[in-house]
Formats: C-alpha cells, structure tokens, sequence
C-alpha cells in the first residue's frame, strides 16, 4: 500500500490545470518515472518555487477545481511519481479525481471554511499530515499542535485506494 503520510505542500490557489501540474510538452514520455522533475513546472505564483517547493512534500493542500483541463492520467502519475498520494482540496475536476483513486491515491474533498481554516493555521509551518484510512481522519500535525479532520469518500474509492488502484482492484477482482 501507498504511503498516505508526509510534509505538506500548500498551493494558495484555484483552478490549478493538469498543464501546470505536468506540462503537455512532456506527454511523449512513456514511463511515470521520466515526468519526475517537470512536476508543477509551469505553475506560477508569487512565492511559489517549483524546484524547492515540492522537496520532500508528500501531501498537497489547495483551493478549489484542483487538476481542471484536459483528462490526462499523467497528472496524478506525475504527483505518485514524486510521492506525493494525498491532495486535500475544497474541489476536484471530476476526472482529475477519478484518475487519483484508479491510481491508488487520494483526493480528498473538505468545505471551503476547513480550507481556508488549514492555511490560516498551518501554512507556512513545518506541517505533516497522516490519513487514517480506518478511521477516515485526517491527522495534522505542526511543531506547536496537532488535530483530527474527518473525511469521507466513497466505498469503491476507497476500495481502490486499499487496492492500490484500478489494476489491482481487477487483478483481484476478475
């Protein structure tokens, strides 16, 4: 099973597209592990350093329509890639968030007020964040607190992420 755990990423902003998440000129490359260092390339906003930002990052927190665009699965391949299973935001494009869960991985949806109440309290922090897939809590930890989120997703989507994914929910399954 995947790692659901690790130091956060936050990306203040909406509407990130699944170009600036993996650029179209890399689609050609025929493994996951070749989109590694073009991940977020071409997301551009102030204060954010695609080459020091994501390093080490293993969650990502963001705003709302997170992975909008086209439908390429090389988004979230891009993100696995990098170890990065968990994106926490207040919306996902509908295909962007399946492509997450038949991957394996998370795209957890909060309201908009548990956002805005995550980057109020621990952006700009060292803040780590563990799912606890049994008891669908969202565990977010900083050097001075920790507290306990919950979450909901659906059965077979977390089915998939117990599964690892598409290919083996089908490998067990058919």
């Amino acid at each position: 099973m995947k790692k659901f755990s690790g130091k956060v990423l936050f990306l203040d902003r909406s509407d990130i597209n699944t170009d600036e998440i993996i650029p179209a000129k890399y689609l050609t490359e025929i493994t996951k592990e070749a989109l590694k260092p073009y991940l977020l390339e071409d997301l551009s906003f102030v204060g954010f350093d695609a080459k020091e930002d994501i390093k080490d990052k293993a969650v990502i927190v963001t705003k709302a329509n997170f992975g909008c665009g086209s439908s390429r699965e090389h988004a979230p391949w891009a993100l696995e890639v990098n170890g990065i299973n968990v994106v926490i935001a207040e919306s996902f494009a509908r295909i962007f968030r399946q492509n997450m869960y038949n991957c394996g991985m998370f795209a957890i949806e909060l309201p908009k007020d548990k956002i805005d109440y995550l980057f109020e309290n621990y952006a700009g922090q060292d803040t780590s964040i563990t799912i606890d897939i049994d008891k669908d809590k969202i565990i977010v930890t900083s050097s001075d607190k920790s507290e306990e989120i919950e979450f909901k997703v659906g059965e077979f989507d977390m089915t998939l992420v117990n599964e690892g994914g598409w290919v083996g929910y089908a490998d067990k399954n058919y």
